[in-house]
């Protein structure tokens, strides 16, 4: 029977043997990644703060020979992303790749509905998790003198997204963010690169983009579904279709590996045109 984990148009093990950290691995693009990477031989650290979505996605990785471990991390706090890192560090020995999936819009809302609370968990949301990560990470890149990081932005990010703006303006600081350290960390044999998906289906969710933090969930706000109806007619994109987890993965995968041994500080779109 065909390794559910080894995907269609999968090449070479490129990660055979390295140490692959995907955040917010319990479900979604990140969850895919995971997966992506461990068919093609990674050692996978699922991080999420979900115990139960981290542990699915752990376990099912191992069933299919997958080497993992669950790591239960709030990485919207520095804390959270350094003991990430040294769990990493603990069970595997080293970092090669780190994959930044954290984020998701939370209220689609004209930008004067939002109050100064909701921007500001917005940001803690879409962008700090990023940013903690990246600084948590690179310590140990920097002292191996190597280390791929792909950030997941968002097409928002340079297109803008309608109704989500601090959304918006969170992934255009990932954008900035994957640029000036690309150019501060290349002499160390670092790339930090990101892909910026664009509306992508995601048939596996667990945990409600509505969640704050574990126990603590958010209103919606009022006309969500018909704000987030249009925002997605409008943003399909000339393929006219959602893009898949597995897509936005071939992208991660392919700017974690060798075969983008070149490119770094770059951001490719996978958001069908």
């Amino acid at each position: 029977m065909k390794d559910e984990l080894d995907p269609l148009y999968a090449g070479a093990k490129r990660f055979r043997g390295k140490v692959c950290i995907v955040t917010g691995a319990g479900q979604g693009i990140g969850r895919a990644a995971a997966k992506r990477l461990g068919a093609e031989g990674g050692r996978i650290v699922v991080a999420d703060w979900t115990e139960k979505a981290a542990f699915a996605t752990a376990e099912h990785l191992k069933r299919n020979g997958v080497e993992a471990v669950a790591a239960i991390v709030d990485v919207g706090k520095l804390a959270g992303a350094e003991q990430l890192m040294q769990q990493a560090v603990s069970a595997f020995g080293r970092i090669d790749v780190l994959v930044n999936n954290v984020g998701g819009t939370i209220w689609w809302q004209p930008y004067t509905q939002y109050s100064e609370e909701q921007i500001e968990l917005e940001l803690a949301r879409s962008l700090y998790p990023t940013l903690w990560c990246c600084k948590a990470v690179l310590p140990y890149m920097i002292e191996q003198k190597s280390g791929a990081i792909v950030n997941v932005s968002s097409i928002a990010g340079a297109k803008g997204a309608l109704y989500r703006a601090p959304y918006a303006a969170s992934k255009g600081g990932v954008d900035a963010l994957t640029k000036t350290l690309a150019a501060e960390n290349g002499r160390h044999k670092i790339r930090v690169n990101a892909v910026a998906p664009g509306v992508t289906a995601i048939p596996d969710r667990v945990t409600s983009r509505l969640v704050l933090e574990p126990g603590r969930e958010a209103d919606a706000a009022p006309g969500t579904e018909a704000l987030m109806k249009e925002t997605r007619q409008i943003a399909l994109g000339a393929l006219e279709r959602q893009g898949s987890v597995e897509e936005q993965a071939a992208v991660i995968a392919f700017l974690a590996s060798e075969d983008a041994a070149y490119i770094t500080g770059s951001i490719i779109e996978c958001a069908g045109g």
